[in-house]
């Protein structure tokens, strides 16, 4: 199973983008999912995960302004992020939180006025 990321792309900052992750016929059977993310020269860091039930917690840097949702019925995982800032600029994955599947390769969100 390979995990797709879309709905990337640039914005200005103050901006708003949704991204969603398809995980097609797996997702109802995967407790945790997460969205990483990668900027230019640095590492892959964790930015939300949602649980089976809805729970959600969120990387300090992101907090009250991304939100992260699941569609189990449409295997789909969502990031809806506002009050974009330039730092948010990065390749964007999701991906199973615990025991990870082969990384997709992931969205790109350009924040730049």
């Amino acid at each position: 199973v390979q995990l797709q990321a879309s709905g990337g792309g640039l914005v200005q900052p103050g901006g708003s983008l949704r991204p969603s992750c398809a995980a097609p016929g797996v997702l109802s059977r995967i407790n945790v999912m997460a969205w990483y993310r990668q900027a230019p020269g640095k590492q892959r860091e964790f930015v939300a995960w949602v649980g089976s039930g809805g729970n959600t917690d969120y990387a300090d840097s992101v907090k009250a302004r991304f939100t992260i949702s699941r569609d189990n019925p449409k295997n789909t995982v969502y990031l809806q992020m506002n009050s974009l800032r330039p730092e948010d600029t990065a390749i964007y994955y999701c991906n199973r939180m615990f025991s990870p599947l082969p990384w997709g390769q992931g969205t790109l969100v350009t924040v730049s006025s």
